[in-house]
């Protein structure tokens, strides 16, 4: 028999923009960003961006993670302490 629990997730701190947020335990580092409110900008036009497809196709999550950018963030779990930061700008390619 299927049953609702009622107790709240577990949750982990991370930091998003340098301001801690309690995230579920198990969600994607998009996630983070998407509960905090924040999202990427176009490097053209300067468009607000956020997370689309949340499975790794689209590219619209790009972030700043662990000082690492370049990130599909709702392909990375989020982990105590992990810190989120908006994507800024182009991508780069090759090594920073």
């Amino acid at each position: 028999m299927f049953a609702l629990r009622p107790e709240r997730p577990a949750t982990i701190e991370v930091a998003v923009e340098g301001q801690p947020l309690r995230v579920p335990e198990g969600a994607s580092a998009a996630v983070a960003m998407l509960l905090a409110g924040i999202g990427r900008t176009t490097a053209l036009s300067g468009a607000p961006r956020a997370p689309y497809c949340l499975m790794g196709v689209c590219f619209e999550c790009l972030a700043e993670i662990d000082g690492v950018a370049n990130q599909q963030a709702c392909m990375v779990p989020a982990r105590p302490g992990m810190r989120i930061r908006a994507q800024r700008g182009a991508r780069r390619a090759g090594p920073a």
